[in-house]
């Protein structure tokens, strides 16, 4: 079954294009229709003796990302690190003699600073903590570095440090600069003015959690946020706190100096740019413009326009900016002095040039995915972090289940809780609701896995998700765990329409007796407030009759271990989500976050908490500049059953999702049943 043509008009994708829609679609081997998942999964070995178990997280960021320097044409490229990890948004100092950048070598997403020589020798580290250290930029006399964090709080704040004592404060975390905490309040990308008497930043301070795409009866129709930034100036003592430039639903980012400090460049790009920006399908339809302003005067200038997502603009010797542009077709590094580079047979990132305008350095990023079970960096020591694709549970038979979304082709698959006995369940591939461009655009697939309480049956939805949900097909399948039979167990078309009732069923979870199952549905007329078509619905397996829960914008139900509560998602606002509970009858809901800035993704854990994926902390760096992400941030909280004693288990600047914990016990034992 394919996509109508006239979806894929509307929807702006093309099919060949399209299968960069998933960052990962070059490993998937979708095309071998009949054939398992192309990645076998290693055994894991058991954390040591003073730990829980495995914490189990997805992760949406590149595989690889290396520096490189090389001449300002792009010759005698050469990599920056003999001993390169992971490392990114590299700086040149203001005498051209260290280069600073962000490094992921103390572990799998933890991001801290360091400085190197242009020739990479005398490797430093300059902070490196639990929390996000990035953007870290040198002072004119060398004494000093500005740098974000998110020390005391999560939130990307702009901090100093003397080098030598390595005394550091917060200046944008202050009584001065206090903003409203119930709305964005990030600060990133600092620059410091030449004399060493300012340093500019972008910030979404006081903004507002927007969503993006187009109008609904709640809203707008996409969730993840887009991002308002303005241009601000503050002394390296916190001081003298101001605003240089600002424009209503646009946003502002990365400033740069003048060499003579009386202007600051940067680009500008409407608000719904920032999500065009970081997103495949639409890059090549968003713009931004390159800006200059006068410190003193705040007197405009436009430098660069056109069409293109031009970003990282700063200033050479003589006047010239030099900036990049990212997507398809238009990739490479750009002066306003007719210089280019064309970067699109790799992917470049985040350039800056050295002082005399002679030398670029860069990262090359590759989205090749993890492979399961990579250790991530621990920010709970007694459990050891680890990376899954999507969708992962475990069954009381300690047999683990999930979609094989970057690592397959979107379907289901299980294993013993220690890898081993690698089993593929459903293989969306080889059935006919699904063809290999919608799963290649990472749309469709297998997806949510839920074990029955006996583990002789796994349920999931089978069809179209994301954008294609309202105009597309999904299914509810019911398997048998060692994949010789399934069953559909609700009824949908390939193409849904306004004069229809039939809906899109999906994310389902089985009840703690079996007998039942919770999914949400969706339809065509859901974003007009169609209630018919909104909310949770049980399947009642002995009957096949399906009642209605709520009829609220409501999704990813799950029910608790012991059957009490199903936890879900639920829009309850034009703005925003919250997790939520009810009992399995659908009365007695009570809202479990009050953020204000998207609480999503819920599941319950083997001790029946509650993990989550919250957006309260907002963005840790400009949202245009990211890649191939949904939401890129968000951060993994665990919470009581009761919305009580939350606590933050994630603090990547990267896209993290998808929690499991697996304790020792489980990991140790075999399957206390063998699967049928």
């Amino acid at each position: 079954m394919r996509v109508p043509n006239t979806l894929i008009s509307l929807l702006g994708l093309t099919s060949t294009p399209a299968l960069a829609l998933c960052p990962y679609a070059a490993q998937m081997g979708i095309e071998k229709r009949n054939t398992p998942p192309p990645h076998p999964h290693i055994p894991r070995d058991t954390p040591s003796s003073d730990q829980k178990g495995v914490f189990y997280m997805n992760r949406i960021a590149p595989g690889t990302s290396k520096l490189y320097i090389a001449d300002i044409d792009g010759s005698n490229e050469q990599p920056l690190l003999s001993n390169s990890v992971f490392e990114y948004h590299a700086e040149f100092s203001p005498n051209g003699e260290w280069i600073t950048f962000t490094s992921e070598r103390n572990g799998d997403g933890n991001s801290d600073i360091y400085r190197v020589r242009t020739n990479g020798s005398d490797l430093e580290e300059l902070v490196a903590t639990s929390s996000v250290e990035d953007s870290v930029v040198m002072s004119p006399s060398g004494k000093h570095i500005a740098y974000v964090s998110t020390t005391n709080g999560y939130k990307a704040n702009i901090w100093v440090m003397e080098i030598e004592s390595g005394k550091k404060w917060n200046i944008t975390d202050t009584p001065l600069t206090k903003a409203n905490a119930s709305l964005p309040d990030g600060y990133f990308r600092p620059s410091w003015s030449p004399d060493g008497e300012w340093i500019a930043f972008s910030s979404d301070r006081n903004s507002g959690w927007y969503g993006h795409g187009d109008p609904v009866f709640m809203g707008v129709s996409g969730w993840e946020h887009t991002q308002e930034l303005s241009i601000y100036a503050i002394r390296p003592n916190g001081s003298d706190f101001r605003q240089v430039a600002t424009r209503s639903g646009w946003s502002l980012g990365s400033p740069k100096w003048s060499s003579d400090g009386k202007r600051i460049t940067f680009y500008e790009m409407t608000r719904e740019n920032t999500w065009n920006s970081h997103r495949p399908e639409s890059i090549d339809s968003a713009n931004s413009t390159i800006v200059s302003v006068d410190f003193e005067t705040g007197s405009r200038r436009v430098e660069v326009q056109g069409t293109g997502v031009k970003i990282f603009p700063q200033y050479l010797p003589n006047d010239n900016i030099a900036y990049f542009t990212k997507g398809s077709g238009k990739e490479g590094l750009y002066t306003t002095g007719g210089g280019f580079v064309n970067t699109s047979s790799v992917t470049v990132r985040s350039p800056a040039w050295s002082p005399d305008g002679k030398k670029v350095v860069y990262e090359k990023t590759e989205w090749n995915v993890r492979p399961m079970d990579k250790k991530l960096y621990s920010w709970d020591p007694e459990w050891e972090y680890r990376f899954t694709d999507v969708f992962p549970q475990l069954s009381n038979q300690n047999v683990f289940a999930m979609t094989e979304k970057q690592l397959g082709n979107s379907s289901i698959v299980s294993m013993n809780a220690n890898g081993t006995n690698e089993h593929l369940v459903f293989n969306d591939m080889t059935t006919d609701f699904l063809e290999t461009a919608e799963v290649s655009q990472g749309l469709a697939g297998a997806f949510q896995p839920s074990w029955s309480p006996d583990g002789k049956w796994l349920t999931f939805g089978v069809g179209f998700w994301f954008q294609t949900r309202a105009e597309s097909g999904g299914w509810l399948v019911r398997a048998t765990a060692n994949g010789t039979y399934y069953e559909v167990l609700t009824q949908s078309e390939t193409t849904l329409s306004a004069n229809s009732s039939i809906i899109n069923s999906g994310f389902p979870s089985f009840s703690h007796d079996g007998k039942k199952i919770v999914f949400r549905v969706w339809g065509y007329n859901s974003t007009q407030g169609d209630k018919s078509q909104l909310g949770l619905r049980m399947l009642d397996l002995e009957t096949r009759k399906i009642s209605v829960l709520t009829t609220e914008w409501d999704n990813l139900p799950f029910f608790s271990p012991d059957g009490e509560r199903i936890v879900f998602t639920r829009k309850v606002s034009g703005t925003n989500y919250d997790v939520c509970t009810m009992r399995p009858d659908g009365t007695d809901i009570k809202v479990l976050t009050s953020s204000g800035a998207n609480d999503a993704h819920a599941v319950w854990t083997h001790d029946g908490r509650i993990a989550y994926s919250t957006g309260m902390f907002g963005f840790q760096y400009e949202c245009a500049l990211y890649d191939q992400t949904f939401q890129p941030y968000g951060q993994v909280v665990v919470m009581d059953a009761d919305g009580s004693n939350k606590q933050v288990l994630t603090d990547s600047i990267w896209e993290d999702s998808m929690p499991l914990f697996v304790p020792n016990a489980a990991l140790n034992n075999s399957p206390k049943k063998p699967r049928h």
